[in-house]
């Protein structure tokens, strides 16, 4: 921070500022008294810091998602601040079966009397406090929903889905074959970027829920290749 200071001979506030509006456009990683340079993979961050970044978009996707679940009906909630705001807006009166990894969802649903809650076990991931492993892909592959939530560390329409961890990408996988309807529940900052792991194709979602920064020309490529794009 120093050094930054006397090269460009500015002020404390100004690097800070600076440094925090490249780390918004995931340009590099902020640590204590300076910076690093990006990886063009993301890394993964903790969920502590993923729930400060573009909260008020979350918030408004995760209400929009929430109005899509219906009575009685099964659901699949991933891992992720914006999934964990679709739970936060299932409204008291939601009836429906509910499968999660993310043990923060479980902790919101847990005392909703509608909601028949099913969590699955395995090693908790503590940057997403998500459980992987072979006891949450065994437990997924026996169920069968109607729809998934999925949260996303990355989406590049001609690559695919991605996340950081290749464990939580492959409970995501068995999450899609679980499903009947794909939900991807993500903020404009994912658009176009890639995580270490993919996760799926986009041929294999249904929907999107994003917020209305989200590029024009991705959501254009997007809904071209048959996707509904919802931008809140």
């Amino acid at each position: 921070m120093h050094d930054l200071q006397k090269d460009l001979n500015v002020s404390e506030a100004t690097v800070r500022r600076d440094l925090r509006h490249l780390e918004d456009r995931d340009l590099l990683h902020r640590t204590h008294g300076g910076a690093n340079p990006q990886s063009h993979l993301l890394y993964d961050r903790p969920i502590s810091e993923k729930a400060k970044r573009y909260s008020d978009e979350k918030r408004r996707i995760g209400r929009t998602a929430a109005e899509l679940i219906e009575k009685n009906d099964s659901i699949i909630l991933a891992s992720g601040t914006t999934v964990l705001e679709v739970c936060r807006h299932i409204p008291n009166s939601a009836t429906a079966t509910a499968v999660t990894a993310c043990v923060h969802a479980a902790l919101e649903l847990v005392n909703r009397p509608g909601i028949e809650l099913i969590q699955l076990g395995g090693m908790v991931r503590p940057t997403s406090t998500s459980v992987v492993g072979t006891s949450a892909t065994t437990m997924m592959t026996a169920l069968s929903c109607r729809k998934l939530f999925l949260g996303v560390d990355g989406l590049e329409v001609h690559h695919g889905l991605t996340t950081s961890s290749p464990l939580e990408a492959h409970l995501n996988q068995c999450m899609l074959h679980a499903a009947q309807e794909v939900i991807v529940v993500t903020d404009h900052s994912k658009l176009g970027v890639r995580g270490f792991s993919k996760i799926c194709a986009t041929d294999r979602i249904d929907k999107i829920i994003t917020d209305d920064q989200a590029p024009r020309e991705t959501v254009r490529l997007l809904e071209d290749s048959g996707i509904e794009v919802i931008c809140v």
